[in-house]
This record gives structure tokens, C-alpha cells and sequence, in this order.
């Protein structure tokens, strides 16, 4: 009967710990592709508001953005892609996306007409935006050779 409350009190602790480290870990540090909104999109990306001339970007890695929509196949056939390359380049390059239409005020700013619309965006120097579903290696092209300029 000892064992026996062993046997269940162990594997509780363990499920308790390994639950409440995964609650603490910052987002997108597994390497996940991070949903925005119009405010995090200012704070993270580009505030145009604030800097209407010129982009500035806001963040301190390089970062994809895949402007998508629930509803569009070929967004569908790249989510896992970018899930993926989200987990491969978790350490280099920050992945978000952001539904069109949830945030149709970003979708306009940028002119997004059509879907998916890929926004590679390097930390120094202007995003450069690709238009419908990229295969693999077009994207990992891209992150080495424009984003990382490996």
C-alpha cells in the first residue's frame, strides 16, 4: 500500500512541475508563430503611426509575417511550413501572422490584396513582401539569404 501512494504521487509532482514551466516560458520561445493585432503589430513591427515617412522596425530580430485568413487554402498549406520554420529558426528570426480579417486596417495599410501575403522583415533596411503560398525552400531562401544574409 506504501508503493501504490508512490506510484500516483510521483507522477503527479512531475505532471505539476513540467506544467507550470511551460506556463512561465515567454511567448514564442518554443518557436511558434505568434497571432498580432493592430497594437502588437505597433509595438512589435512598425508603428506607423508614429513614423509615417520611414520605417522604423521595432523589434530586435529579423521576423516574418504571414498575412492570412482562416478560410484561404493556400494559407493552409503554409501554416504548417511556417510552424516549422518557426521551431528551425526559433533563436534567429521571430514568425508572426495576422488574420486580414480580424486586422483589415493593417491589411489596407499594407495593401494587402491578396492572400497569403509573406512580409519578410530584416532589422536593418526595408521588408520586402511575397505574394501567395511559398514552397519550404523559398522561404528558408529568403530568411538565409535576405533576412540572416547567410
Amino acid at each position: 500500500m506504501r508503493y501504490l501512494k508512490y506510484f500516483f504521487i510521483v507522477p503527479l509532482m512531475c505532471l505539476t512541475v513540467n506544467c507550470s514551466n511551460a506556463q512561465s516560458r515567454p511567448a514564442g520561445e518554443e518557436g511558434e508563430v505568434l497571432v498580432l493585432d493592430r497594437a502588437d503589430f505597433l509595438s512589435k513591427i512598425y508603428n506607423y503611426e508614429k513614423n509615417s515617412e520611414e520605417w522604423v522596425y521595432e523589434g530586435s530580430k529579423p521576423c516574418i509575417v504571414d498575412f492570412y485568413a482562416d478560410w484561404c487554402g493556400p494559407c493552409k498549406l503554409v501554416a504548417p511550413i511556417m510552424k516549422e520554420l518557426a521551431a528551425e529558426y526559433k533563436d534567429d528570426v521571430v514568425f508572426y501572422k495576422i488574420n486580414v480579417d480580424n486586422e483589415q486596417e493593417l491589411a489596407a495599410v499594407f495593401g494587402i490584396s491578396s492572400i497569403p501575403t509573406i512580409l519578410f522583415v530584416p532589422v536593418k533596411g526595408k521588408p520586402q513582401a511575397a505574394l501567395g503560398a511559398l514552397p519550404r525552400e523559398t522561404l528558408v531562401d529568403q530568411i538565409q539569404n535576405f533576412l540572416l544574409k547567410e
